[in-house]
């Protein structure tokens, strides 16, 4: 059975592919039309699907489409019945549900092929049920109750219920225009940070101030039993049609989302670019804290309908790993699972696992403990990649590359760091990375200066042994394989690794297992010998741009920043006068 998942006309665009319940590719779009956050139909990503794993469009059972426009749709009329909002969101809502009518002419399109020489049969299915589906159904646990929260999708923005065995039953919801994810965007933009996906940065800045403004963000939410809540739509603009999302470009782009009031409660948006003030950092911390006060409320009452102790988070808001870090301490869930495309590029993978499990009802054998579902490249091909650029370099065995490395680590010097599969999601976890000796305090401004050219506030993550990490952090679990969970650094190691160490004294974390990364795993441990430290900072192989994909990526970003040194299979390169 073969089932191509596809996010398509929405931000992070993505194919993946399902062979009898296993993924064995999923990538976005992004990683190949090199515009982040890329929209639109995947074309790029779905050719390269199909050519990498050598599956023929004709073998394709079905097309999961992790889009449904007639979802909700009951709710859709009756909002504009009653709220009359102005004809260009009704436009907007139109022109979006054409281009979902236009899937199967574009499908077709892609691969070269007529419908009558395909058997393929499309199934569209809800957003958030795709959210739902690519964390319970990949998570291992029989039983789960799981939260889907995001900024929205098909006209909602959270979805809860129980997963068991092969079924998802959904209890409640949370529609359009309530948002926690657009809470979010709406403080991110008002903290000049206009770009579709640059939440994270005000996650990184909550840390530098304090939620003195956390009063101001209550008036801006209403908490309702049941696990509700409804934003205050006076303070927003969305729902009135004025913050629209186009993506016809490719890149998505956010108009601006926070009303007048904003400007009564706080002062003056901040403009990209300006000073950031104690007022900045205070309302990053104190919409950080109300995004948790929201997740957490809901996660309450979502445990005292279930009474289940094992959780399964997706959407946007999942990506928030310092509230992640939280949950088992601030609710009664006890393990946490979320899979690393845990946004809407993971919703492809969704797609694909709600149609094999929920309407086939195939029994469940997969667990999802790695990412390492994209492109692949041989040591022929990164041979010829380096030869094109006349670049100097040697082939080692791995023994000696990891002995090289080490060395060069130890000498502070930054690394390249290109192995294996691409990772699915947003993080590097070892085969896309930039890896720095994390017991060098000035390896933060290096990095941020000097590679990534990046906003100075902004921490770097550190790759653990899984066995040792709780000797460094004060972690509720086990693994933390996907980079998506914030622990204290325990205070008596963040003076040992104060490169990873963010200013509240937090770290998040990646552990890293020698089943699923055997040979990251055997350089952070030969580092580890020789430092006593089994830790590596961590940081995505690419500088302002989607994480490199290719080879030839690789080395541009190698040679258009101030890396050292470039480690791509078992080729080791050099910059000149690093030695």
């Amino acid at each position: 059975m073969i089932i191509l998942g596809i996010n398509a006309y929405h931000p992070n665009a993505s194919v993946a592919l399902l062979r009898d319940g296993v993924p064995i590719w999923a990538a976005e779009e992004e990683r190949y039309n090199r515009i982040k956050h890329a929209s639109g139909f995947p074309e790029l990503a779905l050719k390269r699907c199909l050519q990498e794993t050598g599956i023929p469009a004709s073998a394709i059972d079905i097309v999961a489409i992790s889009k449904n426009p007639y979802a909700n749709l009951l709710k859709k009329i009756l909002f504009v019945l009653k709220n009359k909002p102005e004809h260009k969101f009704v436009f907007n809502r139109l022109r979006a549900f054409r281009a979902s009518s236009h899937f199967e002419r574009d499908f077709f399109e892609a691969i070269g092929a007529k419908p009558k020489f395909l058997r393929t049969k499309f199934i569209h299915v809800e957003h958030h049920l795709t959210h739902a589906a690519s964390c319970f159904f990949l998570s291992g646990f029989d039983r789960a109750a799981f939260l889907s929260i995001d900024g929205m999708g098909d006209f909602s923005s959270a979805m809860w219920g129980i997963g068991n065995g092969n079924r998802i039953r959904v209890m409640d919801r949370v529609y359009f225009p309530h948002s926690a994810g657009f809470l979010y965007t709406a403080a991110s933009q008002f903290l000049g940070f206009p770009k579709f996906g640059d939440e994270y940065k005000v996650m990184g800045l909550a840390a530098y101030g304090r939620p003195t403004y956390v009063e101001a963000f209550r008036h801006m939410v209403y908490f309702k039993s049941n696990g509700q809540f409804e934003l205050n739509l006076s303070y927003f603009t969305h729902h009135e049609g004025h913050a629209k999302i186009r993506w016809e470009g490719g890149s998505p782009e956010q108009d601006m989302m926070y009303s007048d009031r904003w400007v009564d409660k706080f002062g003056m948006a901040r403009m990209p670019g300006e000073r950031l003030t104690d007022r900045d950092r205070n309302i990053a911390a104190s919409v950080q804290a109300v995004l948790e006060e929201i997740l957490f409320h809901i996660l309450r009452h979502l445990h005292k309908k279930t009474s289940e102790k094992n959780l399964c988070l997706a959407g946007g808001v999942a990506f928030n790993s310092l509230a992640n870090g939280k949950i088992s301490r601030s609710t009664p869930f006890e393990n946490v699972y979320i899979q690393p495309a845990a946004g809407d590029a993971g919703t492809a993978l969704g797609a694909t696992a709600f149609v094999h499990y929920s309407v086939l009802r195939k029994s469940r054998t997969f667990v999802m403990n790695h990412a390492y579902f994209g492109s692949k490249f041989s040591e022929k091909e990164i041979e010829d990649a380096v030869k094109a650029k006349g670049l100097p370099y040697i082939v080692l065995p791995e023994e000696d590359l990891v002995q090289q490395t080490i060395k060069d680590l130890v000498e502070g010097k930054v690394v390249g760091w290109f192995q294996g599969r691409m990772e699915f999601g947003p993080r590097a976890l070892g085969n896309r990375s930039i890896l720095v000796d994390p017991r060098r305090p000035e390896m933060q401004d290096i990095l941020n200066e000097r590679v990534k050219h990046r906003e100075a506030f902004r921490p770097f993550a550190p790759a653990v042994l899984e066995e040792e990490a709780k000797n460094f952090f004060e972690m509720d679990c086990d693994e933390s394989p996907f980079m998506l969970k914030v622990f204290p650094v325990r205070p008596e190691k963040r003076s040992v690794i104060p490169a990873v160490t963010h200013a509240d004294g937090t770290s998040r974390v990646q552990t890293v297992s020698k089943k699923t990364n055997p040979l990251f795993w055997k350089l952070i441990k030969a580092f580890g010998d020789e430092t006593g430290v089994p830790v590596l900072l961590n940081t995505s192989f690419n500088e302002q741009e989607p994480i490199v994909c290719t080879p030839q990526e690789a080395l541009d970003c190698f040679l258009g920043t101030k890396m050292d040194v470039l480690v791509m299979g078992h080729c080791y390169l050099q910059k000149a006068g690093t030695a």
